[in-house]
């Protein structure tokens, strides 16, 4: 008995994804724990980017144009993110500067959402980190 659950349920739960019209990769994605979330915003280019990292160590990636992108980091670069974010210290939102063209980073990590203009020392490896992700695994079509 035990073994038609093993193979049932996941044909049941394909069936379920197909009639819904989502792809599997997408449901798998949301149904996972969100760790953390950068925000890129602002700057001469206009930037929007939103990198999202899932507690599977999956992502998704989204720019101002263009496709959303799921994807999943290697094994050295999750392990990396981990232990930076071990060392991360959130602190208090910034206050925006006077003049033009700066680029907003907001984090969201545990529970909290903070935005900086520049990035302090611990900050600055995670961001880094989530930069590295969305240049090499985001692509438009």
């Amino acid at each position: 008995m035990k073994i038609w659950r093993l193979i049932l349920l996941p044909v049941l739960l394909l069936g379920l994804v197909a009639g819904l019209g989502l792809p599997a990769h997408a449901v798998a994605v949301q149904q996972k724990k969100l760790l953390v979330e950068l925000r890129r915003e602002g700057g001469f280019a206009g930037f929007s980017d939103r990198v999202r990292v899932y507690t599977n160590s999956c992502v998704r990636l989204s720019r101002r144009t263009g496709p959303t992108v799921d994807k999943c980091l290697t094994r050295a670069e999750w392990r990396t993110l981990k232990a930076h974010l071990k060392r991360l210290k959130l602190g208090k939102s910034q206050a925006r500067p006077q003049g033009a063209d700066f680029l907003k980073y907001t984090l969201t990590y545990r529970g909290h959402r903070v935005s900086k203009y520049q990035l302090t020392k611990t900050w600055s490896p995670v961001v880094r980190d989530l930069e590295k992700a969305l240049e090499k695994y985001w692509a438009p079509d």
